[in-house]
C-alpha cells in the first residue's frame, strides 16, 4: 500500500517571519523620522561635536519610544486619529490652531525634503533641480492615492530597509570605535550656546508632532481594513494580544530610527569632525564632504539613504497632514479608501506635497525654512504631548486601556523634556 502524498499549503512561518509580518505602523514611523532634514540634523551634530554627542541617541529612545506607544494605543483603542478625538472631546479653539500648524510645519519639512533629494541626485548624476522635486514630488502622490493600501504599506515596510546604508557608510567611515563607545554611553555636556542648540535640534528631530498623528491614525486605519478587528473599547478581548503587537513594533521602529540616527552621528565624527569641517548645514552637504574625505562609496551611499529615506518620509509627512486636517473636518479619511471616497482627503494630502514643491521653487532660505519648520513642531508638541497624556488617563476615551505605570512616567518625561527644550529655544532667542 502507497502512502498517501499529504496536500500541498503554505509552509509554516519561522518566529521571525512572524515577528517580521507584525511589524507596521512602529517601524515606517520609526524609519521616517530619519528624513533628509532629520540626516542634515544628525550631520551637523557629529560633524560639530563629534563622537561626544552620541550618548543622545541613548536618551532620547526610550522617551521617543513611550511617546510613540501612547499615540499607537490611542488610535488601536478609540479607533480614531488623534485629531479625531481632539475634535470630539476637546474645544475647537485648541483643536484647528494644533493642526493648522502642524499642517504648515509639515508643508515646509516635505520641501526641505524634496529639496535634499533633488541636491542627492544631482551630486550622483548632475541634471536640474527643479526637474527632480517635481519628479518625486509627483512620484510620491501617485504612488500614495492610488496604490492598494496594503500593497502600500507593505511598499513602506520595505523602503526602511534603505536606511542599511547608513550602516554600511558607517563601516566605510574609519570610526574610531573605542572613542565612539565612550561618546555614546558617557554624556559628555559642553555648557556653550552651540551645544544647546544642537541639543535641542536632536530632541525636537526626534520626537515630531508628525510622527504622534501619523502613527495613531495608521494604528486606526489598520484596524479599519481588517474587519475581524474592532476598537479595542468596542472588543477588550482583542487588548492582549493588539498591546503585545505594538509595543514590539513601537520598540522595533523607534530603536531602529535612532540606531542609524547615531550612525549618521558617528559617521560624520570620524570624518567630517576630523578633518576639521564643523558646519553642515544640509544632508546634501554632508554626502557631498564625505567624498574627499571617506571615499566615493560612502559619498554614494549617504546620498542614496538620502533619496531612499525621503521616498519613504515625504508621503507620511503629507498623509499625516491630511489626517489631521480630515479628522478635524469629520471628512472620509483614510490611505485604504479610494479616491473617489474620500476626496477632501487625497486633495489636503496632494495640496501639502504641492505646496513644498512649491517652497523649493521659491528665494526662501531651505534651512532658514527648516529651521522654522523645527520651530513650529516644537511649539505644537508640547501642547499636542500634554492633551496625549490628558487623553490616555480618561476612562471616557479609552475605557479600560487608560495607561499607567512607568510608561506613563515616561510619557510625562518626554513631554518635560520637549517642554524644556522649547522653552531653551526661547530663552536663547533673548539671549542672543
Amino acid at each position: 500500500m502507497t502512502a498517501q502524498k499529504k496536500p500541498k499549503g503554505r509552509a509554516p512561518q519561522s518566529r521571525v517571519q512572524q515577528f517580521l509580518r507584525r511589524l507596521g505602523p512602529g517601524l515606517i514611523t520609526g524609519a521616517s523620522d530619519d528624513d533628509p532634514s532629520g540626516i542634515g540634523t544628525y550631520s551637523q551634530a557629529g560633524a560639530q561635536l563629534g563622537y561626544g554627542i552620541g550618548w543622545t541617541m541613548l536618551l532620547t529612545f526610550p522617551l521617543m519610544a513611550a511617546i510613540q506607544e501612547i499615540s499607537a494605543r490611542i488610535g488601536r483603542t478609540t479607533g480614531q486619529g488623534i485629531a479625531g478625538i481632539l475634535c470630539r472631546h476637546y474645544p475647537s479653539w485648541l483643536l484647528y490652531p494644533i493642526v493648522a500648524l502642524l499642517f504648515l510645519a509639515n508643508t515646509i519639512n516635505i520641501g526641505a525634503d524634496l529639496g535634499a533629494m533633488a541636491d542627492a541626485v544631482k551630486l550622483l548624476v548632475g541634471g536640474t533641480n527643479t526637474a527632480y522635486v517635481v519628479a518625486f514630488g509627483v512620484l510620491c502622490v501617485l504612488v500614495t492615492v492610488f496604490m492598494n493600501y496594503d500593497r502600500y504599506v507593505m511598499v513602506l515596510k520595505w523602503m526602511t530597509l534603505s536606511l542599511f546604508a547608513y550602516l554600511a557608510a558607517l563601516l566605510a567611515a574609519g570610526v574610531d570605535w573605542s572613542a565612539a563607545l565612550i561618546g555614546t554611553v558617557v554624556p559628555q555636556v559642553t555648557w556653550s550656546g552651540a551645544f544647546f542648540t544642537t541639543l535641542v535640534a536632536i530632541l525636537g528631530t526626534t520626537i515630531s508632532p508628525y510622527l504622534f498623528f501619523w502613527q495613531a491614525a495608521q494604528e486606526a486605519e489598520d484596524q479599519r481594513a481588517h474587519r475581524r478587528d474592532k476598537p479595542l473599547v468596542a472588543a477588550p478581548k482583542q487588548a492582549a494580544k493588539a498591546l503585545q503587537r505594538i509595543r514590539a513594533d513601537t520598540l522595533t521602529g523607534m530603536a531602529f530610527s535612532n540606531v542609524i540616527a547615531l550612525a549618521i552621528i558617528l559617521t560624520t565624527a570620524a570624518t567630517l569632525h576630523k578633518a576639521g569641517i564643523t558646519s553642515v548645514e544640509s544632508s546634501a552637504q554632508a554626502a557631498e564632504a564625505l567624498r574627499p574625505i571617506a571615499g566615493n562609496f560612502a559619498f554614494a551611499l549617504f546620498a542614496l539613504g538620502i533619496v531612499a529615506t525621503g521616498l519613504l518620509a515625504v508621503p507620511v509627512l503629507a498623509a499625516s497632514a491630511a489626517y489631521a486636517i480630515g479628522e478635524a473636518c469629520q471628512w472620509p479619511t483614510g490611505l485604504s479608501l479610494k479616491p473617489r471616497e474620500a476626496t477632501a482627503f487625497y486633495a489636503t494630502l496632494t495640496a501639502a506635497t504641492a505646496l513644498g514643491m512649491g517652497l523649493t521653487l521659491t528665494p526662501l532660505d531651505p534651512m532658514r525654512a527648516l529651521y522654522w519648520s523645527a520651530v513650529i513642531n516644537g511649539v505644537v508638541a508640547v501642547p499636542v504631548m500634554i492633551v496625549m497624556m490628558l487623553i490616555t488617563a480618561q476612562p471616557r476615551v479609552m475605557g479600560k486601556f487608560t495607561i499607567t505605570g512607568w510608561l506613563r512616567r515616561l510619557g510625562w518625561a518626554a513631554t518635560l523634556a520637549m517642554a524644556l527644550c522649547v522653552g531653551a529655544m526661547i530663552a536663547g532667542w533673548f539671549v542672543a
